[in-house]
């Protein structure tokens, strides 16, 4: 009966022992699984602002490819060219 039961106890610190690691395994991917979610989160709101900038920057090339007075404004900002009769005051900013 004595190895009967050192058998049975054997099995039982087996079957707990393999039970705690399924946990701790179980434990570690939910972290991980929350950790991706998360990333996933930052990235998808880096992927809105990215085409947010990009609707911006298309609609800005479809005004200089098709607006020549939006296009001479942008020069004018831009490069700080003026028309021949203007004149332009720079002013440093400290």
């Amino acid at each position: 009966m004595n190895l009967r039961r050192c058998i049975l106890a054997l099995y039982l610190l087996l079957i707990g022992g393999i039970g705690l690691a399924a946990a701790v395994f179980f434990v570690e991917a939910r972290e991980e699984y929350a950790r991706l979610k998360s990333i996933q989160a930052e990235n998808r709101r880096l992927v809105a602002d990215a085409e947010l900038r990009l609707k911006y920057q298309e609609k800005v090339l479809e005004r200089l490819s098709s607006d020549p007075s939006y296009v001479d404004k942008v020069i004018r900002r831009k490069l700080g060219y003026a028309r021949p009769e203007e004149f332009v005051f720079r002013f440093s900013e400290n």
